[in-house]
């Protein structure tokens, strides 16, 4: 081995097994990590028309079937429109089962127990991936630096077994040790930044929900039966 070489390729070539598995498992981490950004990014992405629609476009509709079929339409399935329909089935289902527990319930805390449900159930769905960026970004640091001390460690070994202690000898080495802590570096900050961006947008989201979720609650206490009383007594007087 040149003993002023410091790469990556030599230190995969003249390291130990032990020096290896701590490149391989840093390797792991990152590609984990970039793929819980992508996939995690995409998907907030998509929900950004969903959710102007919802604040904007939902409550410009005539009917309330044509409101979420407007949210379905910008992305299937999204927890905006997941919202307005259980909160919808919450009313109906409480309407039908008033004979059940939870018929004994106010409509008020029946639905806002059902609308926070959902809301959850989306947030949970929304921050899976969170915990691998979190540990990646924690410990990553800590593996390099493991690999730097044990390079380093196996590096003085060599060269006292050797019996050359010319600065040129220690130097390549040593070198190769501390792109181990270089390597934690590069794999934990783009895990802590990713985690950031995520946390906040998945905070912005869970904004939006709340407050979609109190629009939507005051609709279906006060704004949808006497809506439908209005146009029912329209229809009457026509």
């Amino acid at each position: 081995m040149d003993s002023t070489s410091m790469s990556f390729s030599s230190l995969w070539l003249y390291g130990d097994p032990l020096s290896r598995a701590v490149m391989l498992l840093l390797l792991l981490m990152s590609l984990l990590s970039w793929c819980v950004l992508l996939i995690r990014g995409l998907h907030l992405w998509r929900l950004q028309r969903p959710g102007r629609a919802a604040m904007q476009q939902f409550w410009h509709c005539q009917s309330f079937s044509d409101a979420v079929l407007a949210l379905k339409q910008h992305r299937p399935d999204n927890p905006f429109q997941r919202l307005a329909v259980e909160g919808a089935d919450a009313v109906e289902h409480h309407r039908l089962h008033t004979s059940d527990l939870h018929g004994h319930l106010p409509l008020t805390d029946w639905l806002s127990a059902c609308l926070r449900g959902s809301i959850e159930d989306s947030m949970e769905g929304l921050n899976r991936g969170l915990a691998i960026l979190a540990s990646v970004a924690a410990t990553a640091p800590f593996l390099g630096l493991f690999g730097t001390v044990w390079g380093i460690y196996q590096a003085l070994i060599s060269i006292s077994a050797s019996g050359q202690v010319a600065l040129d000898k220690i130097a390549g080495p040593v070198g190769e040790a501390l792109l181990t802590t270089a390597a934690g570096l590069v794999v934990a900050i783009p895990a802590l930044l990713g985690y950031n961006a995520l946390s906040r947008a998945n905070r912005g989201v869970h904004s939006k929900l709340n407050r979609f979720a109190h629009q939507l609650h005051a609709y279906f206490l006060t704004g949808a039966a006497p809506l439908q009383r209005k146009q029912a007594h329209l229809r009457e007087v026509h």
